[in-house]
């Protein structure tokens, strides 16, 4: 049995300023709706056939809350018939919302699933919920301490020897890709545009994050963004946060504190959904599917590092489809962090020219829940430009995970 994709779509990214924002003003229900409506006649089916719409998101209080899938699936205008589920597996979300849809379509069990994601960092940025990196469990943080993701991304630059310099020209390339993507308008037709709600004008119809005149000399005078965080009280006798992660990988010496706002991924609006199909319904209906999806995956890593997940994640769903990392012809790594996207290039052996060719989250932004489902349309479209065949969209997740998922354009 297979699972097809039918088609993807996506609002702008918006810068996440809170009231500020392009589309800081707009309800993320009304974020994921925008998107919603336009996939039935985009994709050629009824919204009346889908069988559930699975949507991730990682803040899931306030206007995230109260299952924002449901809620969205009402604010599209959708029949009452077809019904929603939020999920959360922190950045990894929207990828995860997709699994779950093939492993249903593919079975038989569903015909046709929704599978997206969303977040309004304007409104619901980093730790909305409360909850910190562990819930608040003393016990849990007793025997497994965590630490947040900007100081586990240097400690990683730090043990894998990267420098200043490294980080930055990956913040650069992101910059230069997302800005040629941009003007030769490789994102069209994923795009919809995120409509005015009161007077219905076009409030943004394009990513509005993206700095076309970065340069290196400009990188440079960023200051590191996690120098003060790492410094921060956090163990049981006074302990900052570098020297408890120190503690774990004392052969790192230091910490050196390199990543920058150049080098990490932006915070952003966004929604974004894919539609996956059945068999038995493409083929009743004779549609022509974009792709199919090979193989996925979802691994634990080490709960400190936290960001090493995608490279066994990547592989597990390679071995799963019976390929090997030279068997891909575009890679996807979500740009979390520039060492993440070093370390998995390094570890899998692939061509960075291979790696990311339209920008990403340092670039464009990395709206959470939403970032995994987006980044499967760009890679549909992207094999589509230049006329290749596999792609794999991987992603490092909180709390030590990684999420892969292997495609096949038809």
């Amino acid at each position: 049995m297979v699972s097809y994709i039918l088609d993807a779509a996506r609002t702008p990214r918006a810068r996440g300023k809170a009231g500020k924002g392009a589309l800081a003003d707009i309800h993320p229900q009304e974020l994921l709706a925008t998107v919603l409506r336009a996939l039935p006649e985009r994709g050629g089916f009824d919204a009346k056939d889908v069988d559930d719409v699975i949507v991730g998101a990682v803040a899931q209080v306030a206007e995230q809350g109260a299952n924002i899938a449901r809620n969205a699936v009402l604010a599209a205008g959708w029949p009452d018939e077809v019904a929603g589920v939020s999920i959360n597996r922190f950045c990894g979300s929207g990828l995860q919302a997709l699994i779950f849809a093939a492993m249903g379509t593919a079975a038989g069990w569903q015909d046709l699933v929704v599978a997206g994601g969303v977040e309004s960092m304007s409104r619901l940025g980093l730790g909305a919920d409360g909850a910190g990196q562990d819930g608040g469990n003393t016990r849990l943080r007793e025997r497994v301490f965590q630490v947040p993701q900007g100081v586990s991304a240097d400690l990683i630059a730090t043990l894998e020897g990267y420098t200043r310099a490294d980080l930055d020209g990956v913040g650069l390339r992101s910059q230069q890709n997302a800005a040629a993507a941009a003007r030769e308008g490789r994102f069209r037709r994923a795009l919809v545009p995120v409509l005015d709600p009161t007077t219905g004008a076009v409030r943004l119809d394009h990513d509005d994050l993206v700095r076309p005149d970065t340069t290196m000399e400009g990188l440079g005078a960023l200051k590191p963004a996690f120098v003060t965080l790492g410094a921060t009280a956090a163990g049981p006798n006074g302990e900052t946060l570098d020297q408890l992660a120190l503690a774990a990988y004392p052969q790192a010496g230091e910490i050196r504190h390199l990543h920058t706002a150049g080098s990490s991924s932006g915070v952003v609006d966004g929604a974004a959904a894919v539609v996956l199909a059945s068999e038995a319904y493409v083929r009743a209906r004779s549609l022509r599917p974009r792709a199919r999806v090979r193989g996925s995956a979802v691994v634990g890593s080490e709960p400190l590092l936290m960001l090493t997940g995608p490279a066994p994640a990547s592989l597990k769903a390679l071995a799963a489809a019976g390929m090997t990392p030279g068997d891909v012809d575009l890679w996807e790594i979500n740009e979390a962090f520039a060492a993440v996207v070093l370390q998995t290039t390094q570890r899998l052996g692939i061509d960075p020219a291979r790696v990311n060719v339209n920008g990403g989250a340092i670039a464009l932004g990395h709206p959470l829940g939403a970032t995994g489902a987006m980044l499967i349309g760009t890679a549909l479209d992207e094999l589509e430009r230049r006329d290749l065949n596999t792609a794999v969209v991987t992603l490092c997740i909180g709390g030590g995970q990684g999420v892969a998922v292997v495609i096949e354009r038809l």
